[in-house]
């Protein structure tokens, strides 16, 4: 085992009764985690090879596994997580839980089946919803927007002060979104631009629980939906989020895992207070949203067949592969399964040539992230393909919209950048170049992909990012038979202000 934060033998702490703010120091805070560092090359060199052969995995859901470090944080009971992405942006999760005191421990497992890595599990000490301590300094969310919304989300209900940072690209990203609703039901918090963005400051409510609240979402987004329900779990009534389209629902389906009392109508989701949660047991399927990287790689590299196991099928996710299957890739669902609460499929995909289509409405919130790899199947697809909607990409990492576009027309595609979505005519013969990532990892990732169907060398600069999400991005797809190696040194994901 490989012990990860230390607890104080001679004081070990009730999870179900809230504690006393520790003084800055304090012995019985765990000390900082020892994360191994996510790395990748800085520069990737993708040349057009031969077709995609065998199977492979991909890392841990992203969504899934910020929303298990934290709600295992609060549940009552020790709980272990398989399969938890080991990237930049979890990390900063995982910093946070154990910032607010938990005691979190990796621990090594025998592999699955053979000719796989060992299984690292990650072991958190819920310390029950009151239990959580005063942190010694500021919450830092490096550049994961999820982490700082679904902290501001947290920390609103607890008795103590909390302070949210992040990187330069995070404190330039919308935060207005969960700072209105959550001042709403009470909450004291204050931020840059009247609380428009970050760092964000939260007084803590005291003694008074936060207020109910029914409140209708101005936008689709699974990270308000979020952050308000777990500032729920610390109401005095009942809070009610209404979307206007359906959006991923891994929280509501994590937290009834965990007996939280929920109730879905229509489009309205209502979380009601309750005294504690049952720790977790949680196998993270992999990320559909890493494995659209893969399935488009091989549905655009003529003869290629391959699956990828163990992926989340879940349907606030599915949008791409649907997409997909419309465009003509022929992808199957192999060994249906569930795991606490997630469907999960091997998807087995043969090439086959791609027809447009046309995106918009509830099934652009499904693929949201996937967009720019959408975007790369679209140049090689017959047709006119309209992406639409999609104005949430303007307030991404990047203005995903804008440098998507950017970017593929110097590998020569036909891409028009709209108000909310992309143009792109195909199928056009792409040719290398020497194109950049922008801090992007989902643009990264598309860029690369690009490149292994343009008819030269292309060079990707800012590869380090693809470690936000996908670790081993680049190895996965050598050991399918793409030609896409390393041309720069290895950096770390991990934004730092040095």
């Amino acid at each position: 085992m490989s012990q990860l934060s230390h607890k104080d033998p001679l004081s070990a702490p009730d999870p179900s009764r809230p504690a006393a703010a520790a003084e800055p120091g304090s012995a019985s805070l765990p000390a900082p985690l020892a994360l191994p560092v996510p790395t990748a090359a800085a520069r990737l060199r993708a040349r057009p090879g031969g077709p995609l052969r065998g199977s492979c995995t991909v890392p841990g859901d992203k969504s899934i596994s910020h929303r298990a470090v934290m709600l295992g944080g609060i549940a009552s009971g020790v709980s272990r997580v398989r399969g938890l992405l080991q990237g930049a942006d979890c990390h900063a999760t995982l910093h946070a839980l154990a910032a607010l005191g938990c005691a979190i421990d990796l621990r090594p497992e025998p592999a699955p089946e053979p000719g796989l890595e060992p299984e690292l599990v990650v072991q958190i000490e819920g310390r029950g919803l009151h239990g959580l301590r005063e942190p010694s300094a500021p919450l830092h969310c490096q550049n994961s927007g999820t982490t700082m919304r679904l902290l501001a989300g947290l920390a609103a209900g607890q008795r103590f002060a909390s302070f949210l940072v992040g990187s330069p690209q995070l404190c330039r990203r919308p935060m207005e979104r969960v700072v209105r609703p959550l001042r709403q039901m009470g909450a004291q918090l204050i931020g840059r631009q009247g609380g428009r963005l970050a760092p964000l400051a939260l007084a803590g409510c005291g003694d008074r629980p936060l207020g109910g609240i029914t409140y209708e979402l101005p936008v689709p987004s699974a990270q308000v939906k979020s952050c308000l329900l777990l500032a729920g779990l610390y109401a005095a009534a009942p809070v009610t989020v209404v979307e206007p389209a359906p959006t991923r629902d891994h929280s509501e389906r994590m937290l009834a895992s965990m007996g939280a009392q929920l109730e879905r109508s229509g489009n309205r989701i209502t979380i009601v207070p309750q005294p504690q949660l049952q720790a977790l047991e949680l196998q993270v399927p992999g990320d559909a949203s890493s494995a659209a990287f893969v399935l488009v790689a091989a549905a655009l590299i003529a003869g290629s067949e391959i699956t990828v196991r163990g992926v989340g099928i879940n349907p606030t996710r599915s949008g791409l592969v649907e997409t997909l299957r419309e465009m003509g890739a022929a992808i199957c669902y192999d060994n249906l399964r569930e795991s606490a609460g997630e469907p999960v499929a091997d998807l087995r995909l043969s090439q086959r040539p791609l027809t447009a289509c046309d995106c918009r409405g509830p099934r652009v919130v499904t693929l949201i992230d996937e967009v720019p790899i959408l975007a790369v199947a679209a140049t090689q697809a017959h047709g006119r393909t309209v992406i639409a909607d999609a104005s949430e990409l303007r307030v991404k990492e990047t203005d995903r919209i804008l440098v998507t576009a950017t970017e593929l027309r110097k590998l020569g595609a036909d891409i028009t950048p709209t108000a909310d979505g992309l143009v792109i005519v195909g199928p056009t013969p792409l040719r290398g170049a020497a194109v950049k990532s922008h801090g992007d990892h989902r643009l990264a990732m598309a860029l690369a992909v690009a490149g292994l169907v343009a008819s030269e060398e292309t060079l990707i600069d800012g590869t380090e990012v693809t470690a936000d999400s996908f670790p081993g991005f680049a190895a996965t797809l050598q050991r399918l038979g793409a030609d896409l190696t390393a041309a720069g040194p290895v950096k770390s994901a991990t934004w730092t202000d040095d």
